[in-house]
């Protein structure tokens, strides 16, 4: 291996390392959170895309792990928010982590990959841009995303929280 080689690896150890350690913090906070709200659930930690990821799940009725989400995950967003600056707090290092509760994010995410799928193919079909309504800073990274796969490109507009996602033809 080469110098330079040498330090890409030991990089990436190093940031594996300090995602699995804001995973652990977070995952110490949310416990501590859920034992005073009194709800069950368990904490699942892992490392997605260069993010720590942590999901609170449970075997038993999700719907008291549906005060946490809120209405719309409004309450998930202020969560994630609390988490990450649990998460600095310890580490002193902005967080980009993402939490799920009750696979709440997860299946949103799974709609939105299909809303830009379908933007995609009417973009194509059209040849016109689309505009989407506004969305969370999630929610448009799910859509670009989605949008790319599907070889075209998208831009996002308008100031928060009314910013929204405009597809545009290849």
């Amino acid at each position: 291996m080469t110098e330079g080689t040498t330090s890409a690896a030991a990089e990436g150890g190093d940031t594996l390392t300090r995602l699995e350690q804001e995973g652990e913090i977070a995952a110490d906070y949310l416990e501590g959170l859920l034992d005073i709200a009194d709800l069950d659930g368990d904490i699942d930690m892992d490392v997605e895309a260069d993010r720590a990821a942590v999901s609170i799940i449970s075997d038993s009725s999700s719907r008291d792990l549906q005060k946490l989400v809120g209405r719309d995950g409004e309450v998930l967003e202020a969560l994630q928010e609390l988490t990450r600056l649990a998460v600095h707090r310890e580490t002193g290092d902005r967080s980009r982590l993402m939490l799920d509760i009750a696979g709440f994010r997860a299946k949103k995410r799974s709609e939105l990959a299909e809303l830009g799928a379908k933007a995609a193919a009417e973009v194509k079909s059209t040849g016109q841009p689309l505009k989407l309504d506004p969305m969370t800073p999630f929610e448009r990274k799910v859509v670009h995303d989605a949008i790319a796969a599907a070889g075209l490109r998208s831009e996002s507009e308008g100031e928060e929280p009314q910013r929204f996602v405009v597809v545009l033809p290849a």
